[in-house]
């Protein structure tokens, strides 16, 4: 590949189109936001002058309710060879061109499973995708040359393959993306008016839970409103453990012994299930997540405090598998939980000690 356009360019077009320029492709950038398009110029993701002929991709990175009408603009126009789109969901696009009656011969769907809370051209970087799963979703008619210019871009991006069928990827993105996202703004909705005591409260827990509740309304409502099936009979199911759950809550708060005793069953049945559902989310390097052990350190809010952390765990020899760090409420000070393989952490735990850190139980 040697040249490509990018249609759109917020946060996804942008950043793919970094990794494209930073690669030695020359990459157009079209948005119908011209200062988008020069915010991303600015950046090096590629030129706003348009190409004098047709490139070796169109990269088409607009919202799902704009996607199909973006690619039939741009097959229609002959702006290139190959044609994807990066939209988060693909059953819908693709039946709209279809129903288009455009040649989908240099067409292909596909959506990198990465993003941030915020969007835009200044969110973008060029190593958004890299080590994250990006879904492919040929179809019997999809041109060899096509999935092979699909290829090279995810490889230039330094994401991993996946091929999967278009309405598969739509169900499998509405349990682990499209729900999750909605439950996180159900949460978070609950502390608007909460007591601004109990607000004092919160901790990691519902900082984890809340984090991507922080995402764009407008956008995701694009997203939802492109894939509401397959969400809502994931909310369904999800819906029906929630009454379940309710009614085991409030078996135990009965004075009736055996309303007590279901009531006990079913929170331990959900929460049980939660941890067999846990241990199938992929860990490091795509592996089962592994049971790490936890070193648990107390660290000032001052400049150089991870890295130095870090650099002494280097020291003793320890490769930190994860980190999380819990702030304290009103101080410049949290703990920083090192996640290691439970052989290193009493070796680790006795550095850290050693070199004058303050290791919390």
């Amino acid at each position: 590949m040697r040249t490509a356009v990018v249609i759109g360019t917020g946060l996804v077009g942008t950043s793919a189109a970094l990794a494209l320029a930073g690669r030695g492709v020359q990459v157009h950038l079209v948005d119908r936001d011209p200062s988008s398009a020069e915010t991303a110029a600015a950046l090096g993701a590629g030129t706003v002058e348009a190409p004098r002929g047709p490139v070796d991709l169109a990269v088409v990175a607009v919202p799902p309710a704009h996607t199909a009408s973006a690619l039939a603009g741009a097959m229609r126009d002959g702006v290139a060879r190959g044609y994807l789109d990066v939209a988060s969901v693909k059953g819908g696009p693709r039946r709209e061109l279809e129903a288009l009656d455009i040649d989908l011969t240099p067409y292909i769907g596909t959506h990198p499973m990465a993003g941030k809370e915020r969007s835009g051209p200044l969110a973008a970087t060029a190593d958004l995708f890299e080590g994250r799963p990006w879904v492919l979703t040929p179809t019997p008619d999809t041109d060899t040359e096509v999935l092979n210019l699909a290829l090279e871009l995810v490889a230039l991006c330094r994401a991993v393959p996946v091929v999967m069928d278009a309405d598969a990827h739509d169900r499998a993105v509405a349990l682990v993306s499209h729900t999750p996202q909605l439950v996180s703004s159900m949460v978070a909705a609950r502390l608007e008016e909460a007591d601004e005591t109990a607000v004092r409260l919160c901790g990691q827990g519902i900082r984890d839970v809340t984090r991507i509740a922080a995402s764009d309304p407008g956008m995701w409502v694009e997203i939802l409103s492109a894939n509401p099936g397959p969400v809502a009979d994931v909310l369904d199911r999800l819906a029906f453990d929630l009454g379940e759950t309710v009614r085991a809550l409030r078996g135990l708060d009965s004075a009736d012994e055996d309303k007590r005793r279901a009531g006990t069953g079913g929170i331990e049945d959900v929460l049980r299930r939660g941890n067999a559902g846990r241990v199938r989310v992929p860990g490091k390097h795509g592996s089962a997540p592994a049971a790490y052990e936890v070193v648990a350190v107390l660290i000032s809010d001052r400049p150089g405090e991870l890295a130095a952390i870090f650099a002494d765990a280097g020291r003793a020899g320890v490769n930190v598998e994860d980190v999380r760090i819990e702030h304290a409420t009103g101080q410049q000070a949290g703990v920083v939980q090192l996640m290691v393989e439970p052989s290193a952490a009493p070796g680790l735990s006795a550095a850290l000690t050693e070199r004058g850190w303050p290791i919390r139980p």
